[in-house]
């Protein structure tokens, strides 16, 4: 197998995600390095820096064409253009309009110094770029819904106070569909069915764990046909041929797959790449537009990624190439799903990475929060940095505490105003746990995270000060009132109402959830890790922290880059990172 053509680009652009719109042609996104931040960002991802862009090519790289973008043909004024003339907006494939090979239908949202914008749909022919406006979203930064005859059907949204908004397109204008979303919140539409007269949506009702809900649209009535007693839907499977919803998967622990009709096409691929690579999770990377050729990818908690080349129709799996060649998986570490009861009698869920080849007892260990915290829950994926601490003997624990995403809305919520204390609750009790089963040495654990995660590795030891040798804050928040005022969370559209939601507005409270309040309770050495050009959590943060450990005169040790951001994307800076965080930890667990 030998590529066709390779697209490439003048300086460090990339191509990020690509759609096959016939036999012969593609359409991908541009991606940039961001700039001072060095990491690669479509910029239709954030309002505040929208540059995305759209390409299209055939496979033997003939017909090239700037598509969708800032820095197409000329420029114009005009909301409905007839050329690729340049277009101050961030565009997205909506859709590839199965029956038509020479349009498709692009998302756009223009640019300007707000946090909100009114959705565009355009109709893009693939080959000239000529484009013709379909509709506008009537609500701010919305999505949109395409039904089996290829029109657009739904507008759905969230507004500035974070309440859901819901949209049916009929006779060319927009009418309010609350009816048909009745009783249930978190509304979120999927698919139509194949008759187009039903639409299958995520939904939560009561504060359980979000189901699928068939809802008939004439009626309105709901159907609910696929729930987790433990977790939300992870994904949500779409068949690219009939764009219906055949599949759903969940995480309680594993990777879990139910389907809407086992005997479907697509139900049966997935069960036949199942059955084929076994204890892994499937993704279908890309495919024909006949649905008998597949590019699929198998991964799980000691394996990056696999590619292989699925003959449908003739049942063969042809193994491609290794997402990481350099790593073995059979020498990688187990991540292990683990449960347990908190101290106010609540299950709550993780994972804990056990070392290769050694006895999994008495081990040093590395308490690792995920960050959010509301929103994203741990996977039983493989995690590189985790790996590593695996590769020196080191266990790591992941909780998904109360707060996290994935369990309900309820278990999320019940992490809402709680950020000092019951989620760290979780995290020590979690901890104790590990302690208890006879993984970790009590006397040899320490704690590190990200973002939240990095406020979780400052806070918890705050609040168990003596089970904790050592911290590691990375890119995190210390000081909850400076959340209102600086980053991009309060300049976001609804970031205010969101943070005044999960945090309150009471200044006593915010202060007893600070670290930058709380130093006097350390007891832990701590590693301030930071980039200046972080975004999310500022580097104001960083100097609050730092500034409160001084006043304290509390030893501390740090590393700043000024030319990162909210994470590491340069791999020169990362792996400095791993350098310096790996020999923090071995000093404090006494590792060698």
């Amino acid at each position: 197998m030998q590529p066709t053509y390779a697209v490439k680009f003048d300086g460090e652009e990339e191509v990020g995600s690509y759609y096959w719109v016939n036999d012969e042609r593609i359409v991908l996104q541009k991606l940039y390095k961001k700039p001072r931040q060095e990491s690669s960002v479509y910029y239709g991802e954030l309002l505040a820096v929208n540059y995305g862009e759209l390409l299209a090519v055939n496979y033997d790289g003939s017909k090239s064409k700037y598509l969708f973008g800032y820095n197409g043909r000329g420029s114009s004024g005009s909301a409905n253009m007839s050329d690729n003339e340049s277009i101050q907006a961030s565009a997205f494939v909506l859709d590839t309009l199965k029956d038509d090979d020479k349009y498709i239908y692009v998302m756009a949202y223009p640019w300007n110094s707000l946090n909100y914008v009114y959705t565009l749909v355009y109709k893009v022919n693939v080959y000239s770029g000529k484009r013709k406006r379909i509709t506008t979203s009537p609500v701010a930064n919305a999505g949109f819904l395409v039904d089996n005859n290829e029109e657009v059907r739904f507008s759905f949204a969230r507004d500035s106070k974070n309440n859901d908004q819901l949209f049916y397109y009929d006779n060319n204008e927009w009418i309010d569909a609350s009816r048909i979303k009745g009783n249930l919140t978190d509304f979120y539409p999927i698919s139509f069915t194949e008759d187009n007269k039903s639409i299958y949506a995520i939904a939560n009702s009561e504060g359980a764990t979000r189901a699928i809900y068939e809802v008939e649209l004439a009626s309105a009535k709901h159907k609910k046909i696929i729930q987790h007693d433990v977790v939300d839907p992870l994904k949500t499977w779409i068949s690219d041929q009939t764009n219906t919803l055949y599949a759903v998967e969940f995480e309680n622990g594993y990777p879990e797959y139910r389907f809407i009709n086992t005997e479907s096409n697509k139900a049966k691929v997935l069960q036949q790449l199942m059955a084929a690579i076994p204890d892994h999770r499937i993704r279908i990377v890309s495919e024909t537009i006949n649905g008998n050729t597949l590019i699929v990818m198998a991964m799980n908690d000691k394996n990056s990624g696999d590619y292989y080349l699925f003959d449908r129709q003739n049942l063969k799996l042809k193994f491609l190439f290794a997402g990481n060649a350099v790593l073995d998986p059979n020498e990688m570490s187990e991540v292990r799903p683990i449960s347990f009861v908190n101290r106010d009698g609540v299950t709550i869920h993780g994972y804990l990475t056990l070392p290769r080849g050694i006895e999994h007892k008495n081990m040093p260990l590395v308490v690792n929060p995920h960050g959010g915290p509301h929103g994203p829950r741990d996977l039983w994926v493989f995690n590189p940095e985790n790996q590593l601490l695996a590769q020196n003997g080191i266990a790591v624990l992941q909780v998904n505490f109360r707060g996290s995403g994935g369990y309900g809305i309820d278990f999320e919520e019940s992490g809402y105003r709680a950020w000092g204390s019951k989620i760290q609750y979780d995290i020590i009790d979690a901890t104790q746990y590990a302690i208890d089963q006879g993984y970790a040495d009590k006397n040899r654990v320490c704690i590190s995270g990200a973002s939240f995660g990095g406020y979780s590795a400052l806070m918890s030891p705050m609040l168990a000060p003596d089970m904790f040798k050592c911290a590691i804050g990375v890119a995190g928040v210390y000081d909850l009132e400076q959340m209102f005022e600086t980053g991009d969370v309060p300049e976001s559209y609804g970031g205010k109402a969101f943070l005044k939601e999960v945090l309150g507005s009471d200044v006593a409270q915010l202060r007893a959830m600070s670290p930058t309040h709380n130093v006097d309770k350390l007891k832990a050495n701590v590693l301030l890790i930071h980039g200046e050009e972080d975004e999310r959590a500022p580097i104001e943060q960083f100097e609050a922290m730092e500034n409160a450990l001084k006043q304290a005169n509390y030893p501390y040790q740090k590393q700043v880059w000024d030319k990162e951001g909210h994470g590491f994307y340069n791999a020169e800076n990362r792996a400095k990172y791993y350098e310096i965080m790996l020999k923090f930890l071995k000093e404090n667990l006494n590792v060698k």
